[in-house]
């Protein structure tokens, strides 16, 4: 199920802000709480997300909403229905996301690739912990000729374009707790 722009607040995440978003990350939160409660066979998931969905379409009074305030409400929603164990279990997980790479890019500015890469890793650590495990990141090239501050691309930006994309799939590769997996795409 995909929301309609319209019909749904937009989600916040970090600085970030979804909207379009389907609803497999709401189902998937689900299950790992369950699963983590060795309910695996629980059999609550669709009902909890419909019910999530029609709060988000009917009754939800912000048309932006924080991710973490939205899976408060679900704890409190399956504490309702006597399922305590589940709503502690529950951990935040973020619709697919799509990171622009070129703000950390300006804001560290033509020859301070040190700044962009810990910039870029900020910020990718603060949306893991918000929950998010699918990221599509965007403007690499643009980054590049920020960084570079040039217009034309050169030698020096392959270099710099190879290492952006190589910080990336290590990011892609590092261990995170519990079954988690973080799923990446690149827009080259």
């Amino acid at each position: 199920m995909i929301c309609l722009v319209g019909n749904l607040p937009v989600l916040e995440i970090g600085r970030l802000q979804v909207t379009g978003y389907g609803t497999e990350w709401i189902d998937r939160s689900l299950m790992r709480a369950a699963e983590s409660c060795n309910r695996s066979d629980f059999p609550f998931i669709d009902d909890i997300r419909d019910g999530v969905l029609h709060y988000l379409e009917h009754k939800c009074p912000w048309r932006m909403l924080p991710i973490e305030d939205l899976f408060d409400r679900m704890r409190r929603m399956l504490r309702r229905i006597g399922c305590d164990a589940i709503a502690e279990q529950l951990r935040p997980i973020t619709p697919p996301l799509t990171v622009s790479i070129s703000r950390a890019a300006r804001e560290a500015g033509n020859g301070f690739e040190l700044v962009f890469f810990q910039k870029l890793q900020e910020e990718i650590d603060d949306l893991r912990v918000r929950g998010a495990e699918e990221f599509r990141f965007t403007d690499i090239r643009e980054s590049v000729f920020t960084l570079r501050g040039t217009q034309r691309w050169t030698r020096s930006c392959d270099v710099l374009h190879q290492e952006i994309l190589v910080f990336l799939q290590n990011f892609a590769q590092q261990p995170l707790p519990e079954t988690r997996r973080i799923h990446l795409t690149l827009d080259l």
